[in-house]
């Protein structure tokens, strides 16, 4: 007599499918209020000299354990993603840091994406689907565009890092285009990044903080707009030979 059980054996099955999303959520909740203070510009000042202490003494581990606290944060959806970039760049310098950085970040978009289309993703974007109305041909807009979206959505920081992982898992982007986006798309923003946190040791002899509005000099912002544009070029195109 198994039948009876299938349903009570498919619910256990989606929630269990859930958990890693949900605690992701709790986490980035929890995090929001008693990390903040651990994971800022002003516990890296504090901090500095044991750190470099530490990565002289023991550089593989301090590597490793860089990445994998990277990866926590931003699987966790933890503040301090920007402090980690510039702690990259303290650390390890523009190169190798920059790798680990892009390592760090991209390591953990997916696994953000993977918690979320595991957890709602599938159901969230076969609901859409099936709704139809303009979310649904939103959704297919996206899927027309997908490539344009996705490499815009990582390199014009106009969309949080968190929505930029958990919106393609909502309307049924691959894991490989997801990947392929992340790992490429953020590259940009992690040289601008860590080529600040490089330059930290004078920033701390002087007691200041570090200019992060360097992103926006016509130096970076007008490379980081190009790429954009090329990003954009498939899909106005597309919207052009459909007007004609």
């Amino acid at each position: 007599m198994p039948a009876p059980d299938a349903p009570n054996a498919g619910s256990k099955s989606g929630w269990l499918r859930k958990l890693p999303i949900l605690f992701i959520l709790v986490a980035a909740v929890l995090g929001a209020f008693l990390l903040r203070d651990q994971l800022s510009f002003e516990a890296l000042a504090r901090h500095r000299e044991a750190l470099i202490a530490y990565r002289d003494a023991h550089y593989g581990l301090s590597v490793l354990g860089f990445i994998v606290i990277y990866i926590g944060i931003v699987a966790l959806s933890l503040p301090g993603g920007t402090v980690a970039t510039l702690t990259g760049g303290f650390l390890f310098g523009l190169f190798p840091g920059v790798v680990f950085n892009i390592i760090g970040a991209g390591t953990g978009a997916m696994l953000v994406f993977l918690a979320a289309r595991s957890g709602f993703g599938a159901s969230v974007s076969a609901r859409i689907a099936a709704a139809g109305g303009i979310a649904a041909r939103l959704q297919t807009g996206l899927r027309e565009n997908e490539w344009s979206v996705l490499f815009l959505m990582r390199i014009v920081p106009a969309v949080p890092f968190v929505l930029a992982n958990l919106i393609p898992a909502f309307v049924g982007t691959s894991l490989f285009r997801f990947a392929v986006s992340t790992f490429l798309g953020i590259i940009p923003g992690a040289l601008v990044f860590t080529s600040v946190g490089s330059g930290l040791g004078e920033v701390f002899a002087r007691g200041e903080t570090p200019d992060l509005g360097i992103l926006f000099t016509p130096a970076v912002l007008g490379p980081i707009l190009g790429l954009a544009a090329l990003a954009a070029l498939p899909m106005v195109l597309r919207v052009f030979k459909r007007a004609r």
